[in-house]
């Protein structure tokens, strides 16, 4: 089973539980970078290397009035300055086939959002340039259907992927986690990431934006690392109440060294 590695950090559904960590969105350069070190701090001290993500456009936010972030050219320079500065991995999700190439000179990984899993034309650009890309899984779709969209990747010669759990649509504005699907989607050959804090997301909840259910974030992790997974996607925030994106469902910066040393035990004792 291959294993996807990023700078530092290795990506291997068998060996120990890496992390993706950071906010939704780009709200500053000084914003990103604040976060960025306190999370390499935290991260250094346990002595876990991590990708720091963060999205330089939240182009599919519910309401047209949401902010977004910087845009692409500007907010792609940002997250390669704060990258180059704090000397970590950064993944950024893109949204449109031209995005592709531009956004590989400036960050590690690329990320394709759930709701456009199943966009042929930029699963190819993604695969192009090389980079590792990771692949969310729709909230409309099974867990044995992603494999439709790692045959996409597939067929540019990269090799690089890792496929991503967010939940499953469960009716109206509600999200549910399937946990046979880490073991559906292990069996395509590729590490697998569970996205803790997007799977808790009431989707339209507060009408005109996304509410969540932050307390549902960490136990639902345990869960997944039980079933044994290759990493967690985390957004994290310092105030979550103030985040322009995301707020209800992101974990608190603060408690993100305690999860983390509690999801590696999960880890270290599933895969021992």
């Amino acid at each position: 089973m291959p294993k996807v590695t990023v700078g530092k950090v290795v990506f291997d559904n068998n060996g120990p539980l890496a992390f993706i960590a950071g906010p939704c969105a780009l709200e500053s350069e000084a914003f990103l970078r604040k976060v960025g070190r306190r999370l390499k701090d935290d991260f250094g001290k346990l002595g876990i290397p991590f990708v720091l993500k963060c999205s330089f456009d939240k182009a599919n936010r519910t309401s047209l009035s949401s902010y977004r972030g910087p845009g692409l050219e500007k907010g792609l320079e940002i997250l390669g300055r704060v990258g180059a500065e704090l000397k970590v991995p950064v993944l950024t999700d893109v949204h449109e086939p031209a995005q592709a190439e531009l956004a590989a000179r400036y960050v590690d990984v690329l990320q394709v959002p759930a709701f456009l899993c199943r966009q042929t034309d930029l699963l190819l650009a993604c695969g192009r340039t090389g980079k590792p890309v990771n692949i969310k899984k729709g909230q409309f779709l099974s867990p044995w259907d992603i494999k439709n969209a790692i045959r996409k990747v597939e067929s540019t010669g990269n090799r690089r992927i890792l496929v991503t759990e967010r939940g499953t649509s469960f009716g109206y504005g509600n999200l549910i986690v399937d946990m046979r699907s880490f073991e559906i989607m292990r069996s395509f050959g590729y590490p697998v990431v569970y996205d803790a804090t997007h799977s808790v997301q009431l989707p339209g909840g507060l009408g005109s934006a996304t509410d969540g259910q932050r307390q549902y974030a960490v136990p639902l992790s345990r869960g997944a690392v039980a079933v044994g997974v290759a990493g967690l996607f985390l957004e994290v925030h310092p105030n979550p109440k103030n985040a322009l994106s995301d707020g209800p469902n992101s974990l608190f910066l603060k408690d993100v060294p305690g999860f983390v040393r509690q999801a590696r035990a999960i880890d270290a004792l599933v895969k021992r």
